[in-house]
């Protein structure tokens, strides 16, 4: 069955254009509650970014899961993933995030976790949306859900991120510039690193409510770029607005990106034989990680776009290393999702076993030329559907002769047609970008 709310990370849009309205999301408590009830007793955590509708949207949430007889715990303005690891810990039935993770704030979405820190499956989706249509009933009032705050919710996730290094790791030495997005890391990130011993100059951490990823974060590497260079830093780490995704920048202030993040960590397990199988990436993923994992004669498959999608081929394959170019990075010998913080504490790890630089360790990953045109749609007929473009495509991946690749795909997120090429020839690659992003451009004119 196809969903007719949930994209490929929960429910995301334009705050006051439905779905994401006050009313659908007093629904949407309400529904979810009665799905986890029919599982027992039925506790439920919500926490929220920064941006000012999760306040709107937190109390249309609260007051549907009450009305369904769920009891509520807030944690307030938290990352993504600990929202994942305080289900698990608190024994929750489900985690609700109010977030809509690098769009700006006039966008907010919902995404759930199971008890067990990992997305929903598809029939409790389904069982959630068909609940949506269905009359909405309050249960008697002695069995009304009960509210309560989680007060240490910070604390706890601090020492859980802490715990993903060994016991007495110190990166006393490390100077860290850290872009926080004015988003859900704003406490919290700062706090583990230098608990942990680094020097950490702090950007973008004075969240209003309306700047979550506006011009910063890992959506907006300039800032960071810049403030690395002026404070002669060892390296930077840029999260976004709920913190499940990380970039980085080394000492000469170039990016690094998901691809190159993820072979550092999967390197450094593999050397310390701990990786257990392989490395999974995405469509995306550029084709230079492919080649360096090979080279290490480390596996290396592809799952669609979507973190979920990741997760979904760690488990089928009981491998623990996965993640998109994005900067969603999953360490499953440590948590259940994608989690920046953690993956940013594995990058530092793998240099300090190496005892290297950011900029030394990337090196050893040569990536091929790689050109993303983002096209955006009106809706309507599917552009990529059109014979033109299909015959495009064809002809270009033909005209690479097996030394490159063309991927065209609709965002699961935004109204969005992403057109990526890939080969050795920088100029011919962005040449039949354009190409093909324009002749989309047309066709969905």
């Amino acid at each position: 069955m196809s969903k007719k709310y949930f994209g490929t990370d929960g429910i995301r849009g334009r705050v006051g254009e439905y779905p994401i309205t006050p009313d659908f999301m007093l629904k949407l408590g309400w529904a979810a509650g009665m799905a986890f009830r029919k599982m027992g007793a039925c506790k439920v955590l919500v926490g929220k970014d920064t941006r000012i509708s999760g306040y709107m949207f937190e109390s249309a949430l609260e007051a549907g899961l009450t009305s369904a007889g769920a009891d509520v715990m807030l944690l307030g303005p938290m990352p993504t993933p600990a929202i994942a690891y305080l289900s698990r810990t608190f024994q929750a039935e489900a985690g609700i995030v109010i977030s809509a993770s690098h769009n700006p704030h006039d966008d907010n979405g919902i995404k759930f976790f199971s008890g067990k820190g990992t997305k929903l499956p598809d029939e409790l989706e389904l069982m959630i949306e068909e609940l949506l249509d269905t009359p909405m009933t309050v249960v008697e009032s002695s069995k009304i859900g009960k509210v309560s705050r989680i007060n240490d919710a910070s604390g706890r996730y601090i020492e859980f991120c802490k715990s993903s290094v060994p016991t007495g790791t110190s990166f006393s030495g490390l100077k860290i510039v850290i872009d926080c997005a004015h988003g859900a890391t704003y406490k919290v990130a700062p706090s583990v690193f230098r608990e942990l011993g680094a020097e950490v100059v702090v950007l973008s951490a004075q969240p209003n409510g309306l700047n979550i990823n506006d011009n910063c974060g890992s959506t907006h590497m300039g800032q960071l770029q810049a403030a690395v260079l002026a404070e002669h830093a060892d390296l930077g780490i840029a999260f976004d607005g709920d913190g499940d995704r990380v970039l980085m920048v080394d000492h000469t202030g170039a990016i690094v990106d998901g691809d190159e993040l993820l072979f550092i960590i999967a390197r450094d397990l593999h050397e310390r034989g701990k990786l257990q199988g392989g490395v999974v990436g995405t469509l995306m993923s550029n084709l230079g990680l492919e080649l360096a994992l090979a080279e290490l004669s480390i596996p290396f498959i592809r799952a669609n776009v979507g973190d979920r999608y990741v997760i979904a081929e760690l488990l089928e394959r009981n491998w623990l290393v996965g993640g998109e170019n994005s900067g969603h990075i999953v360490c499953f010998n440590h948590t259940t999702t994608g989690d920046a913080i953690i993956a940013a504490l594995q990058v530092l790890m793998a240099l300090k076993t190496r005892n290297e630089g950011l900029a030394q360790s990337r090196q050893a990953l040569r990536k091929c030329p790689q050109v993303l045109i983002n096209v955006r749609f009106g809706g309507g007929d599917n552009p990529l559907e059109h014979p033109a473009v299909k015959e495009a495509s064809a002809r270009v991946t033909q005209a690479m002769a097996g030394r490159g690749r063309v991927l065209l795909r609709k965002s699961g997120t935004e109204p969005l047609v992403r057109v990526m090429v890939e080969g050795e020839d920088e100029t011919q690659v962005r040449s039949y970008a354009e190409e093909l992003a324009k002749l989309v451009t047309e066709v969905s004119a």
